[in-house]
């Protein structure tokens, strides 16, 4: 519609406000008339020298390569290189590395005492001390009962030896064996250098043997000791380790482990010297020689489980039979008796109230750690079950049952 002026001369068209402040520009210059780029050779190449273009003849080219395959072969290799480096430092290192597990047990193990301890209004590092001097006390009264009695035997054995051999070559069965082998002969030529260096190469490595035992000893006390002072830090740091998410709920879970592996360690010392207490009553009703050292030798071997029972047994029924025929057999017969109430009546009561772990579960387990890890994987076996099967209860299960 036409706009009249105020004056009524006639229409007049104007413009809008905005297309009147507007300033005229200058209109953009099209693709056609923008100057092109200068290319810019790159280095090393002649400007005027034409590009190479696939002749088509094999093909057509494909998209280059993200990385170089000889790059990710190299990365393989060396992660390859790196994994078997790893392997041969722990196979090096395995006898260091099972010292260590077994510190890290038995620091597990006597944490509860200096936590109750504690509780008693007992500092720390009080605590930790009277757990580790009564250790070395248990440790040094094992061999100050084991080492007089190896040593009076030995002497003894040495003294009457000349007597032994005299009685032998009065025996006429002995003699006509000696004429028919030609068992003097034999003895001569086996007395030569050759057999006198292996002599003492097999003296030497009994004293390697004991020496290194001794030296074993000293480290997983020592480690012990050190795992004791610090254990609530390295805990702090074990869980520091996980996701903040999840901390809570694996600080739980592994407290609880830990409460399970201290539990099994103070049932297994329960049943340990009660088998060495009755032992130690019997070796005195039947009069058998050195009765606590006897007794401290089933104690011990009874921490290993499965086998430790039957391992003391033996040797204090050879003691027995040493002593006197009917006494051997009267040892025989006590071990098989208190074998067969320990396996079935003390030992799974004790272990079901501590860790709670079935008797098919802990009898593989102990023959899985056997074959495994030797005596140490044997200690450590009914400890793991506990844990898999806490961990199998609380976290694999409940997730399967929400998918």
């Amino acid at each position: 519609m036409p706009q009249h002026s105020p004056s009524g001369d006639g229409p007049d068209v104007t413009r809008p406000p905005a297309e009147a402040a507007q300033p005229e520009t200058a209109q953009p210059e099209t693709a056609a008339e923008a100057p092109a780029p200068v290319p810019v050779p790159a280095p090393g190449i002649d400007p005027d020298e034409p590009p190479a273009v696939p002749s088509g003849k094999f093909g057509t080219p494909g998209r280059p390569l993200r990385r170089s395959s000889f790059l990710i072969g190299f990365t393989g290799a060396l992660g390859v290189l790196l994994a078997y480096t790893l392997y041969q430092g722990i196979r090096n290192a395995g006898g260091i590395l099972v010292l260590v597990m077994i510190a890290l047990f038995l620091a597990v193990g006597l944490n509860p005492a200096v936590v109750r301890l504690r509780r008693w209004g007992v500092p720390h590092g009080l605590a930790v001390a009277a757990v580790a001097l009564t250790l070395v006390l248990l440790l040094c009264g094992g061999v100050v009962a084991l080492v007089p009695p190896i040593v009076t035997q030995s002497g003894q054995f040495i003294e009457q030896l000349p007597s032994y051999v005299e009685e032998l070559r009065r025996n006429p069965t002995v003699n006509d064996l000696v004429e028919r082998y030609d068992v003097v002969q034999r003895v001569q030529n086996a007395a030569n250098a050759d057999t006198i260096g292996r002599a003492l190469g097999g003296v030497l490595g009994g004293a390697q043997l004991i020496f290194g035992t001794v030296f074993r000893a000293l480290t997983v006390l020592v480690l012990t000791i050190y795992f004791l002072a610090y254990f609530n830090r390295l805990r702090a740091l074990g869980y520091a380790l996980v996701p903040r998410s999840r901390r809570e709920r694996v600080q739980l879970i592994g407290d609880e482990i830990l409460a399970k592996v201290g539990a099994y360690m103070v049932g297994a010392l329960s049943i340990a010297v009660l088998a060495g207490a009755t032992t130690f009553v019997f070796a005195l009703i039947v009069g058998l020689p050195y009765p606590f050292a006897l007794a401290v030798v089933v104690a011990v071997t009874d921490l290993i489980p499965q086998i430790g029972a039957t391992l003391g047994a033996v040797i204090v029924s050879l003691v027995g039979f040493a002593d006197n025929l009917p006494v051997g057999i009267a040892c025989a017969v006590f071990f098989l008796i208190y074998q067969q109430v320990e396996n079935y009546l003390i030992y799974p009561k004790v272990m079901r109230r501590s860790v709670e772990v079935n008797e098919v579960a802990a009898l593989l387990a102990a023959l899985l750690g056997v074959a495994l890890l030797g005596v140490v994987g044997a200690l450590i076996a009914i400890p793991t079950v506990a844990a898999l099967q806490l961990i199998l209860r609380e976290v694999v299960l409940p997730r399967q049952e929400t998918r």
